[in-house]
């Protein structure tokens, strides 16, 4: 048996740039509930130094955050996406087996000798539904 693990990029964050293009190299961090701290945050934000955890009354005003675009959760949102990425991968493996809202084991039994063409086309293909 062959078995993959699918864990999507910054999800939260991920999730928020499929419904906007503007935000596709602008640094973008998703809060918890009650716009407490950051729960995500996407490489650009990460460079910029906001850390997981970061309490967002305290550094929402610093002016080198000023290009930051920050979100509330949208669990709706994310859990949609979470499907979404679930139907697709059973397009490309017999056994899908979701761990969490962004992360999945699939079987890759039987694809060893196109392995990273499968692979690649299942990567595709999620970036187009989602």
């Amino acid at each position: 048996m062959l078995y993959g693990l699918i864990d999507c990029n910054s999800f939260y964050c991920s999730c928020q740039r499929a419904f906007d293009p503007e935000l596709k190299h602008r640094p973008v961090v998703v809060l918890s509930n009650n716009d407490g701290c950051a729960i995500a945050r996407t490489a650009e934000a990460k460079q910029l130094g906001i850390k997981m955890g970061e309490a967002w009354h305290l550094v929402r005003n610093e002016r080198k955050l000023s290009d930051v675009r920050w979100f509330s959760s949208n669990y709706p949102l994310y859990a949609d996406m979470s499907r979404r990425v679930y139907q697709v991968l059973l397009d490309y493996s017999p056994r899908v087996e979701p761990y969490s809202i962004d992360e999945m084991f699939l079987d890759l039994s039987g694809f060893s000798d196109s392995l990273h063409a499968h692979c690649g086309a299942m990567r595709q293909a999620v970036q187009q539904i989602t």
